[in-house]
């Protein structure tokens, strides 16, 4: 099929050339005919101008045509010169070695989370929430709140001898694991790097036999802890997150084990690594937070998923002394739900906190 070609050149015919003229011609008497009514209209418009007529009147009762040079603002005295200054200073805070962070009023991003909670540090006021308060499955993000209990039970330097199968539970149930061996030797500090990093269910039931003797008995000690932090809408039946009956949280109070945990320095730097080499022959551990080294600021913290409770995050970033953290329970994208948060956060939502003075955070010892 030969492709159509187009010409924009012109050569009339002499008929086609008297048809011109006679054109040209009554193109100038209407062209004339046309100036002498603008010229008149001018005038007629100068006029009532001029002689006190209410321009403003004048102005609501114009159509805007295809709204081109309308405007519904009107100026006040020196408004103009007010934002020339207003845009110069934000050029100017955009000039600094550092991103410079320009706060504007917007309204929340869309998510696709059934639950989500804004909360700014170090004041912790909630700064945004959307059935924050509603109680759902958390899945791993349980492990916060188990992480929490050890560091304040026990020394974490000290080591343990492993009883728990990683691999059998890991057959057992399709959980995640760290890879534990019966007969290992590791410190508290490892299963801590086991349990928030690759989320080892197997790590979470070796601290809770650990420090309680058992799982039953480490979730009495885990929903002690929430009790007395005043959080009313989270209960656990077990230290690893997988989905139980009675087993719930709410976005609200997991921001808050996730504020709480980066106020322990040990459990902060764990959080914000991106891989850990334990004292084995087996490969390194890999943190499942893919908000590390991608999101400007990230600190960590923690993400989850099962079946039912859907994907969850506890995640957290600081940036130009400001410090946020949100929680996501059932998000079909955790990461897109909490890039579009914490961006509203940094540049439009209301700041109740003052500045912080920087992560504090240490590497276990």
């Amino acid at each position: 099929m030969s492709r159509r070609r187009y010409s924009y050149s012109y050569s009339p015919t002499p008929r086609r050339e008297q048809k011109r003229r006679h054109s040209k011609a009554l193109s100038g008497w209407l062209l004339l005919g046309l100036t002498g009514v603008v010229v008149v209209a001018a005038v007629a418009l100068h006029q009532a101008f001029a002689g006190g007529g209410d321009g403003d009147s004048f102005a609501a009762e114009s159509p805007c045509w295809k709204q081109v040079a309308c405007s519904a603002e009107r100026l006040e005295p020196g408004a103009l010169s007010q934002r020339d200054d207003q845009l110069r200073e934000e050029e100017d805070a955009g000039t600094g070695g550092e991103e410079q962070i320009v706060r504007r009023e917007a309204d929340p991003p869309g998510i696709v989370a059934s639950s989500v909670a804004v909360i700014e540090e170090p004041c912790g006021a909630l700064v945004h929430g959307f059935n924050e308060h509603e109680r759902y499955s958390p899945a791993s993000l349980t492990k916060i709140a188990t992480a929490l209990v050890a560091a304040e039970r026990v020394d974490i330097r000290q080591t343990v001898r492993v009883t728990v199968d990683g691999g059998a539970l890991s057959a057992e149930n399709d959980a995640t694991v760290m890879g534990l061996i019966p007969g290992q030797d590791l410190s508290m500090t490892d299963l801590l790097y086991g349990m928030l990093l690759p989320s080892g269910n197997d790590a979470a039931i070796q601290i809770a036999e650990k420090v309680a003797g058992g799982v039953d008995e480490f979730a009495d000690l885990m929903n002690e802890y929430v009790a007395e932090a005043g959080l009313e809408d989270t209960q656990f039946k077990n230290p690893h997150g997988l989905d139980e009956p009675g087993h719930y949280a709410s976005a609200y109070d997991i921001a808050m084990l996730g504020r709480q945990l980066l106020r322990n320095p040990t459990l902060a730097y764990i959080v914000s690594m991106r891989s850990y080499q334990p004292p084995w022959d087996a490969p390194p551990l890999h943190n499942l937070n893919l908000l590390l080294g991608q999101y400007p600021g990230a600190l960590g913290v923690k993400t989850g998923y099962t079946d039912q409770a859907g994907q969850t995050l506890v995640a957290a970033s600081e940036r130009q002394g400001r410090r946020y953290v949100v929680a996501i329970l059932g998000s079909q994208d955790i990461f897109v739900d909490a890039t579009n948060l914490l961006d509203w956060a940094f540049q439009s939502a209301p700041s109740s906190c003052e500045p912080v003075g920087g992560s504090q955070v240490s590497a276990p010892r």
